[in-house]
């Protein structure tokens, strides 16, 4: 039987669009920058959103509090009419070809607790955004369960503004090994040339957990690696653009943007982040980005946008 994706429109489309070296119209031109810009703000995300100007961010990504009462900043007693004040912010801040992460869970079996079932549904019924994707996270580390199967994943839903959303396959294929490739190219109905870019990682990602002793560790309860947010990253920005992490924890995000040449705003109520992030900055590898970067804590929102702003002209 003939594989059902054969016949889907939009992969016909942009088969013939690759065919013909046509690029589709959500493609972005960008190029490295010289310099980037990395603000962090020690506010509520709710009250920091509410400043954002429209349009002026390419990719959010975010790891919510879950509502499991791991600290005084993960308890809610209405966990969706407080996550709805920053839902319903996120489309109108998102350029039309940005991307939005949530990070989360369906775990939760008390029906006072929230998660991302519920954030799911009201981002559909409530909101303009776009369901694009739902990405799961597996790792073969975890808690044991005895009245129930020992959970293993989590979820990311990835939501978009428009139709024209930024992707960026090719920065995130997972190589193929020469004795894969050599047999792959052997089979003609196959493109050589997406054989030498890699495999689609597709929407399982197999990533292990931060152990305790890892060295990626900086003291957060609930840091996510940094291949997976990474992978984020790359594949839903370009460089120079804007990412936006308002629950910004440990930092990890923005340690990944300074690495892969993008601006970032973290934001996290708790100022240990600014201690965290630090611990970050010390542990990367000077030689791994190509860009220059620049740190300011609780800046003026207004004139860091315009550093920001100021130098994507200047690059473009």
């Amino acid at each position: 039987m003939a594989n059902k994706s054969h016949f889907n429109s939009g992969h016909i489309a942009m088969n013939k669009l690759k065919k013909n070296g046509v690029s589709h119209s959500s493609h972005i031109e960008s190029q490295l920058p010289e310099k980037t810009y990395h603000g962090l703000f020690t506010e509520d995300a709710v009250t920091f959103l509410k400043k954002l100007p429209d349009s002026s961010v390419q990719l959010i990504l975010v790891d919510p509090p879950y509502n499991i009462d791991l600290a005084y900043w993960d308890t809610f007693e209405n966990y969706l009419e407080w996550a709805k004040q920053w839902l319903d912010q996120i489309y109108r801040v998102l350029s039309d070809t940005g991307n939005c992460v949530i990070f989360g869970g369906f775990q939760y079996q008390d029906l006072k607790k929230g998660d991302l079932l519920e954030i799911m549904h009201y981002t559909r019924h409530h909101t303009d955004l776009r369901f694009t994707n739902l990405v799961i996270w597996y790792y073969k580390n975890g808690m044991s369960a005895h009245r129930f199967f020992a959970n293993r994943h989590e979820e990311a839903i990835w939501l978009s503004k428009t139709n024209k959303y930024f992707f960026d396959l090719d920065s995130v294929r997972v190589p193929f090994d020469e004795a894969t490739k050599e047999l792959y190219k052997k089979d003609k109905r196959l493109i050589a040339e997406n054989i030498d870019k890699g495999k689609n990682p597709t929407n399982v990602w197999e990533i292990g957990r931060l152990n305790g002793n890892s060295v990626e560790r900086v003291g957060h309860p609930t840091q996510k690696p940094l291949e997976l947010i990474r992978r984020f990253v790359k594949g839903l920005s370009y460089p120079g653009s804007l990412v936006l992490d308002f629950f910004a924890g440990s930092g990890t995000t923005g340690r990944v943007c300074i690495e892969e040449s993008r601006n970032s705003i973290l934001v996290d109520s708790d100022p240990q982040m600014l201690e965290y992030f630090k611990l970050h900055t010390k542990s990367m590898n000077g030689s791994f980005f190509s860009a220059e970067h620049c740190i300011k804590i609780n800046p003026d929102l207004n004139e860091f946008l315009e550093l920001v702003e100021e130098k994507e002209k200047i690059e473009a």
